[in-house]
Formats: C-alpha cells, sequence, structure tokens
C-alpha cells in the first residue's frame, strides 16, 4: 500500500523548477547493460521521480494527469471516473483526490488491470480486462450508472521495433474508446494515451465524431524523448446505434 498521505486535490499542482543540480552517475555502470544503466540514471536524474517518492505516488505518471487536469478540469467533486490498465495506480490515486473520493458527497472511482493493484483508500480495484463487457457491466455496477470520465494511460511491453510498438499501442487505445463508449454518459470525457504515427489519425477522426471537442496534448511530465500523446475528447455525444 502506498505511504503517501492523501492531501487536498491541489497537492501536486505546483509547477517543477529550480536547480536539478548535479548529474548522478550509475557506479555499478561496467556491470550493467548499457540500455539498463540508461535506463537508471534517467530515474536517478528524474525530478517527477523524486517528486512522485516525496508525494506518495505510486509512479511518475501521476504527474501527467495532474497536470492534464490543470488544464481540462475533468475530475471535478462528485464525478465518477473509470481508471483503465491503472496498475500500479498513480492515476487512481489523482483521481481519488481530485474527485474526493474519500470525503461524503465525493467521486466514485473504479480502477481496473489485470495485474493485481495494492489497495487505494477510496477507490475500487477490480482484477480483469478492462476492455471487456463482463469489465464495463461491473463497473456500471460498482458506480451505480455510468461514468463521468475514462481514463486509458495503457500502454503494451515494448518489442523495440517501432512500427510494432506503435500499432500495438493504437490497438489498446481504440480498444480503451470501445469501453469508454459502453461507460461514458452523455457529455463525459475521455482521455487516453497514444503515439505520434499514421495510425493515430484514424482514431482521431472516429473521435471526433463521437465528442464535441478531441485535443493532442504532451504534457510536461512526458519524457522529451517519448513519442507518447495524449488525446483529450469532452462532450461525449452519446452511444448511437
Amino acid at each position: 500500500m502506498s505511504k503517501g498521505r492523501q492531501r487536498g486535490a491541489g497537492r501536486g499542482s505546483a509547477v517543477l523548477g529550480g536547480s536539478r543540480g548535479e548529474t548522478v552517475r550509475v557506479k555499478t555502470a561496467a556491470k550493467r547493460r548499457p540500455s539498463s544503466t540508461r535506463w537508471l540514471e534517467r530515474q536517478l536524474n528524474d525530478p517527477y521521480v523524486a517528486e512522485a517518492k516525496r508525494f506518495g505516488y505510486r509512479s511518475r505518471a501521476a504527474f501527467k494527469l495532474l497536470q492534464l487536469d490543470e488544464r481540462f478540469h475533468l475530475l471535478t467533486k462528485g464525478k465518477r471516473v473509470v481508471d483503465l490498465g491503472a496498475a500500479p495506480g498513480g492515476w487512481t490515486q489523482v483521481a481519488v483526490e481530485r474527485v474526493h473520493a474519500r470525503e461524503p458527497g465525493g467521486g466514485r472511482i473504479v480502477a481496473i488491470d489485470l495485474q493485481e493493484i495494492e489497495p487505494i483508500p477510496g477507490a475500487i480495484l477490480l482484477q480483469m480486462d478492462g476492455t471487456t463487457a463482463e469489465a464495463s457491466a461491473q463497473a456500471k455496477q460498482e458506480l451505480g450508472g455510468g461514468a463521468d470520465v475514462v481514463l486509458s494511460d495503457m500502454a503494451p511491453p515494448a518489442t523495440g521495433h517501432q512500427q510494432t510498438d506503435h500499432l500495438r499501442i493504437m490497438g489498446l487505445a481504440e480498444s480503451a474508446f470501445e469501453t469508454a463508449r459502453e461507460l461514458l454518459e452523455p457529455g463525459g470525457a475521455f482521455i487516453v494515451k497514444v503515439w505520434q504515427g499514421g495510425a493515430q489519425k484514424e482514431l482521431l477522426e472516429v473521435l471526433k465524431r463521437a465528442f464535441d471537442s478531441v485535443r493532442h496534448v504532451k504534457p510536461a511530465a512526458s519524457r522529451a524523448d517519448s513519442a507518447e500523446l495524449y488525446l483529450v475528447a469532452q462532450g461525449f455525444r452519446g452511444r448511437r446505434g
């Protein structure tokens, strides 16, 4: 269980700034593969990794959702939220805070993942494939109705082949949209991770038909060398046909 303290809705709103200090080098680099050394050095020198530990978030990805929500204000008190592919739970932690899920009159959070997620106070955790009809039905039951917001930060394990990885993550994004389409109430919102590339345009066109507005966003917490983007779709027009 996360040992971080549950704070107010604005706990992660401060912009990271100031000097990052000297670059930390991995002392055991000679015993590691170059790729492993690069990954570890990046982790050691990443201010978002340090801030995640300081605030008790389970992953640096929590700051991506915080930054998206500061811009679009989707996670307000009382909202019903489904977090797809939620493990290890960083986005779920943010959602719990922002919708005040642990307070009277607060929202409800359902987090779904094939992996087990350690308990998060204020969230309902489902260990199952979030893109199935069974998951949608159970999420609705737990929420007491449809969702106001569906989140998806899902990504498949990387193969190292750029085109393959792109197609796989876009396949997940499309599956996440189909789930969101079943769960969302009219007027609802959907945030999904995609990668830059040709297949992204097809999903974008589908979302534009289903929502009043769709925007591409790359939050500051996304690494500069990452191809990831987030599509933020607002104003769900409802299921048709």
